[in-house]
């Protein structure tokens, strides 16, 4: 990865710390209120790029595992989440076909280029279960001309569509592929009263309105384990 890990935390720490606890409520009722509908309670999860933990500290699940090459992020992870730091491209160290679910936001434009996304979907391919699937968020460039460099670690540039294409090189079924779904960031940017999020949540045309993010879902073919 091109950035250190001293350079990760001084990053992710100016960038986050004014906005981490409204970050962490907003999870907990996205977690809550919509991702949670594909995740059983004895689910195994892996958190990839998963920052300051703030989808797998609320996501209910039986085995929950956060990986992150920022080496603060595991102070951030509540008890008994599993934290791996490691370059998310190279041989991940868990077991094949031993997760649920893989669940990742805003990290795929981190990596530094298309090969190393190749690489990393690779992984997540190997790791699920039959039947598993990878839950994917992440800023559509279509929507974001100019925004989406305003960011120092934004690399690799994706649509909904072509997101869905590599993961049907790499071996995935997608199955749903949605252009428009969260608004783009919380980085110097307005914070909505938390009251009025499950009410966008339910009203999918208002994603097409102030959604800039892409929702993608992925699955690894093969029955259910």
């Amino acid at each position: 990865m091109p950035e250190s890990a001293n350079d990760l935390r001084r990053l992710y720490s100016a960038r986050f710390k004014e906005t981490a606890d409204y970050r962490s409520r907003v999870w907990k009722i996205l977690t809550k209120r919509f991702f949670s509908r594909w995740i059983d309670p004895g689910d195994t999860v892996l958190d990839l790029g998963c920052g300051y933990g703030e989808f797998i500290n609320h996501v209910p699940a039986g085995r929950k595992l956060a990986m992150d090459m920022n080496p603060d992020s595991e102070s951030h992870l509540a008890d008994g989440i599993e934290f791996i730091r490691q370059d998310c491209s190279e041989t991940w160290r868990i077991q094949d076909a031993t997760l649920d679910h893989v669940f990742t936001s805003n990290f795929f434009e981190h990596l530094p280029g298309k090969d190393h996304l190749k690489k990393t979907l690779t992984e997540a391919l190997r790791c699920l279960k039959p039947g598993g699937l990878l839950i994917a968020m992440g800023p559509n460039i279509k929507y974001l001309p100019g925004l989406y460099w305003d960011f120092f670690d934004h690399h690799t540039i994706l649509t909904e569509s072509s997101l869905a294409e590599v993961l049907t090189l790499c071996g995935f079924e997608p199955e749903t592929v949605i252009a428009r779904f969260l608004p783009y960031t919380l980085v110097n940017a307005a914070r909505p009263p938390l009251l009025l999020l499950p009410a966008y949540l339910s009203l999918p045309f208002l994603w097409w309105i102030k959604g800039r993010q892409f929702l993608v879902i992925a699955r690894k073919p093969g029955p259910a384990l």
